[in-house]
């Protein structure tokens, strides 16, 4: 008979919370009992889980004995007070956030690229990595093992579902006010959103760079290797959901677009648009609702050899989040 799991889910009702129920559902996760659990503004709630709906229970005190999984999609100051705690518990415990992904004790995981990392797990903490960071691994992952890649420059444009659904309510409301002459000030982000972007997500660090550039830098050398050199800028753009990349790739040896592009039509997970396609290119709406990683617009760097640029969208809540984490699980339960 096979094995069912009792599943907790720390931020039941957040986009990611959300889509992690949907997914464990629609693939038919083995699951015994499921929680979801929030903060108190939350509690009473109902959440959906396939034909069935959740009642929404308090975060704050909850016992995590005979919790078998618990995914944390909740926050960093959350997973800071509660994901060890579940862990002593006997929990196995999926975080969303970015608290642990640089610990070097924590399996920093992105199936596509590095399941490897958890082939001796038996306990404790996963990291479930940056938004950005996922479709980049998928995608820089099978290039890399055929040539070593040498330096990434990454320019991303991240839809504002990236920030919460209050960051999604501002620019809706910014953009309807705009129709009619109005000014909406920002709450949620630092400058107006509306019919505007801007180059800052996350809090400046003191080298100029934010937090969000420097986590994307960090989790690629952790899940490819201390070998990729990266440098990049993030910008907020005026989306409400999937986030798109520029990105530019040297090469420690000879590598061509045309090579580049047979790996990738071969990779798990990418989806690959060249200009023999009818859709040439991908943009964040053909991404929407969708699990892949589309890559489009690879083509070589005329300035440099062994250089290539291409164009990456992936749905940050999909993908860059549930998807990442629900399969995760799915690994860890073959075991």
């Amino acid at each position: 008979m096979k094995k069912k799991y009792v599943i907790a889910l720390v931020g039941a009702t957040g986009n990611v919370g959300r889509e992690v129920l949907n997914y464990l559902a629609s693939r038919n996760f083995p699951v015994k009992q499921i929680i979801a659990l929030a903060s108190e503004n939350s509690v009473g709630r109902q959440v959906s889980f396939g034909d069935d709906t959740l009642k929404v229970n308090l975060m704050k005190g909850f016992d995590f004995s005979g919790i078998d999984i618990a995914f944390f999609c909740a926050g960093s100051e959350v997973s800071r007070k509660y994901a060890k705690e579940a862990v002593s518990k006997g929990c196995i415990v999926i975080d969303k956030s970015s608290l642990f992904r640089l610990d070097d004790n924590v399996p920093l995981v992105v199936p596509e690229a590095n399941l490897q990392v958890l082939k001796n797990f038996k306990a404790g903490i996963i990291a479930n990595p940056n938004c950005c960071t996922i479709p980049l691994s998928v995608v820089l992952k099978p290039l890399d093992n055929a040539v070593k890649i040498k330096r990434v420059v990454i320019s991303t444009y991240q839809s504002v579902s990236g920030a919460g659904k209050l960051a999604m309510d501002e620019l809706y409301k910014q953009t309807k006010a705009k129709f009619v002459f109005e000014n909406l000030d920002s709450r949620v982000f630092p400058k107006q959103i509306a019919f505007n972007l801007f180059p800052h997500i996350g809090e400046f660090r003191e080298d100029g760079s934010t937090d969000e550039e420097y986590k994307i830098q960090e989790e690629l050398k952790k899940i490819i290797g201390n070998h990729i050199n990266s440098t990049v800028t993030c910008v907020r753009v005026p989306v409400f959901v999937s986030h798109a990349m520029s990105v530019n790739i040297e090469f420690e040896d000879r590598m061509g677009a045309d090579e580049a592009e047979e790996l990738l039509y071969e990779a798990d997970g990418v989806v690959v648009h060249s200009l023999e396609n009818e859709m040439k290119y991908a943009t964040p709406i053909d991404t929407v609702e969708n699990d892949d990683v589309f890559v489009s617009r690879i083509r070589n760097d005329t300035s440099k050899v062994n250089c290539i640029n291409m164009w990456i969208c992936a749905d940050n809540l999909r993908k860059g989040a549930a998807l990442n984490a629900v399969q995760i699980a799915e690994e860890l339960i073959k075991n």
